[in-house]
Formats: C-alpha cells, structure tokens, sequence
C-alpha cells in the first residue's frame, strides 16, 4: 500500500482524526489552563489583601468616589474597546470581527480590586472570564487558529476563568458551553471546556489558593409535597434573580442617561454608596459578603439582607465599579433561603444552598451548569433539590439576564415568546401570539 492510500485508509476512520484533536486541544488547553489559573490565583489572593485592609482601615471606603473616578478615567482614556466586559466576549463569539484587545484583563483586574479595597459590592466571576477570554484570544493570535478553532478557544477561557476562580471544574465547563446561548449548549467544544477548565482549576491549586467550603448539614427526604416546596421556593428564586438583573440595567441606564462623561458615573456611585455604608454603620452588604453566605447555612439571618445587597450590588455594577455578579448572586440566594425557613418547611441548609445557586442560574440562563456546581459544592444528596430549583428559577426570571448579549436559541416558554436569534436585550416585555415555534 502506498503512503498516499495508507494515509487515505487512516483518516477514513473516524477514531484518527478524533485523536490528533484531543491532543491538540489538551496541548493548547493545559497552556491556557496554566495562565489562566495562575492569573487568578493572583487576582484572588489579591481580592482576600484588599478585602483584609479594608475591613482593618475601614476609614478607606470614604475614597470609594477616588477609587471609582480612577477606574472610570481608565476605562474611559484605555479601555472604551473592552468596556462591555462579558458582554463583548459574548458579541465576539456570535459576531467575530477582531481580536479581543489584551488590555481587557489587565484593566478589569485593576479596577475589581479597586472596587473592592475601597467598598463596592462586587463579585469576581467578571473578572475571571474576561482574563480568561482575553489571554485565549491572543493565543488564538498567536497560533494563528482559524474563526471556528478561535470560538472553540473563546469557550476555553471563558471555562477555565470561572473554574479557576470557584474551585469547580465540571461547572466551569458546562457553564461556558451554556451561556453563550440560551437554552442550546455547543458540544462541539466539550473537550476543551473541560480540559481548560480541569487545568486552570489544578494550576490555581498550585499556588496553595483555596476556596471556601459550604455544608447542606440536613437534606429533606424526596417526598411528593417537599418536590412542591421546592418548585415553589424555586419560583421566589427566579423572580429575584429577574429583579437583579433588571436593577443592574436600570442603574446603567440611569447613570448614562444623566452623567454623560463616563469617568464620573462612579465618581457620583462612590458618594451615595458611602454615605449609605456610613449611615448604616456596617460593611456586611460590601465586598464579597462570604462571611455571611456561609452563615446562611446555619444562622438565621435579617429578612432584608437579601434585598439590601442586591440593592448594593446592583448600584455598584449599574455606576461602573467593576466586578462579577455571580458571588453577590450567591449572598442574595443563600440569605433568601435562608428567609424562606419562616414558611417553606424545608431544612435552612437545603433551602440557602438551592437559592445559593438558583438566583445564579435565573440571573444567568444557565441552570445545568449551577445544578452541577450546586452538587460540587455540596455534594450528590443534594442534587434532586438543587436541580429543580435551578430549573425552575431559570424558567421563571423569563427572558432576562445579566448578560444582555446572551441570543435566544430556544426560548423558555414558547405562548410567550416565539422569536429566536434575539439578544435578551432585543426582548420587549409584551406577550406575543400563541404561535408555534421552529424548534430545529
């Protein structure tokens, strides 16, 4: 047999070519995954020093206005390419025009720690995601990968900054390959979400970062009427995440509606923001908020913390502090839950780690990525609770979410939306004909 048929009868079967791109992809993904986990080793041993000093000089969060007027100027003289965060890596994947300007992770990561030294409340998922996207596009640069191997690598950053950055590989995989569109996952980067994600998570280990523990101590026995409890308590879960999204686009708009110069929206945020801190006399409703999540699980909390801090949370991110939204996201799910004890009879280390998780998947449109992070988090017995209310919240926040550029692949409730390719924030919030959707 001649080498041009040996060749020919080789790549004639399947398996071959299977095998040269998972080794170019686990290649490719443990580079990545290195990067990406160190920088966000990095970025949170960073957020654990100011969050430290903060807390220990509390007399800082009166130049929260500073802060935000550097971090608005940075963006405004630096950064007006990259300013859409998230939402840019999700624009790039649907619509590819040019690479990702790399200033993106340097800029974000600077003004996340700035947000949170000086007392914003903000998460970290943003952040890590936007590292992420970014260092993979300038490998998709430096490699010289084609459109179709540049998506694939975009889904790869995006899962391995919010594995690295939570410690949980498997949600980080599937949360990449979901959010892109909403309700579709692309498969055809399974592989490389995961590698990505497994190799940024160990890298980040590495550097003897570690992430916080929470238990469900009590799991309520699977019975006909706890499965109603659950769908209900998912219900609340879905409409608050709806309430937080919208809030976040409300103050957005807000600002840019009355502050036209960019870097003085924060500036006018920072003021309002510590004045309140200051008036309240607490910090419990800035940063992170950890502390309190973890005694969601076992303490019973005030009624009104949830709202407070996705008041706090919302406003921040809506004036142009930067920050993720999925650690407030948990804050807010962990103490509804916990809340929620006063009338759902369900056990409140069951019901704040449903809501820990449901909020997120409401708010981001991706419930099989946060059941599975819910059953990494706290474990399998769990699992049949968290994902019917990860579900359930997801169909019911409708067709909302923090990421505005998120596009309808198939649309949660088809008697109220038939459209499909539409950015979420195309949506009009009117009900359309009952007509039948071409779900192909």
């Amino acid at each position: 047999m001649t080498k041009t048929k040996t060749k020919e009868f080789l790549f004639s079967i399947e398996q071959i070519p299977s095998l040269l791109y998972l080794l170019k992809w686990t290649l490719i993904c443990a580079v990545l995954g290195a990067i990406v986990g160190s920088v966000s080793a990095f970025f949170l041993i960073s957020l654990e020093w100011a969050t430290d000093y903060r807390e220990s000089n509390q007399w800082i969060i009166w130049f929260l206005p500073i802060g935000g007027f550097i971090i608005g100027l940075s963006y405004h003289l630096y950064g007006s390419s990259v300013v859409k965060g998230n939402n840019l890596l999700l624009e790039e994947f649907h619509s590819p025009k040019k690479i990702i300007p790399f200033r993106m992770a340097p800029l974000v990561l600077f003004g996340t720690v700035l947000t949170h030294l000086f007392g914003g409340s903000a998460g970290r998922e943003g952040t890590a995601v936007q590292v992420g996207g970014a260092i993979a596009d300038r490998l998709t640069k430096i490699l010289k990968l084609t459109n179709r191997d540049r998506k694939i690598l975009l889904i790869a950053g995006i899962s391995a900054g919010f594995a690295s950055v939570f410690g949980t590989p498997l949600a980080g995989g599937i949360f990449a390959l979901e959010v892109l569109i909403l309700g579709r996952i692309r498969l055809d980067a399974i592989i490389p979400s995961f590698m990505a994600a497994i190799f940024a998570n160990y890298f980040c280990h590495i550097w003897k970062v570690s992430h916080t523990h929470y238990t469900i101590s009590n799991v309520a026995e699977m019975t006909p009427i706890n499965v109603l409890w659950c769908l209900l308590a998912g219900i609340i879960f879905g409409l608050v995440a709806m309430l937080f999204s919208k809030s976040t686009h409300f103050w957005g708009h807000l600002f840019g509606k009355f502050i036209k110069y960019p870097p003085l929206r924060p500036v006018v945020g920072g003021v309002i923001l510590a004045v309140t801190i200051y008036l309240m006399g607490t910090t419990k409703y800035i940063g992170l908020g950890i502390p309190t999540i973890v005694d969601a699980f076992n303490v019973e909390l005030n009624s009104y913390d949830f709202i407070l801090k996705l008041l706090f949370t919302s406003f921040t991110l809506g004036a142009g502090f930067k920050g993720g939204e999925v650690t407030p996201l948990f804050f807010i799910g962990a103490a509804l839950g916990n809340v929620l004890i006063w009338f759902i009879p369900l056990p409140m280390g069951l019901l704040a780690g449903m809501g820990f998780v449901a909020v997120f998947a409401g708010a981001t449109n991706t419930p099989i990525a946060c059941t599975v992070m819910g059953i990494e988090l706290f474990g399998i017995e769990s699992g049949v609770f968290i994902a019917l209310a990860c579900s359930t919240a997801y169909l019911f926040s409708g067709h909302s979410g923090v990421y505005s550029s998120q596009i309808i692949g198939s649309p949660k409730n088809n008697s109220f939306l038939r459209e499909k390719g539409l950015h979420l924030s195309e949506i009009k919030d009117k009900r359309t004909k009952h007509e039948e959707f071409d779900n192909h």
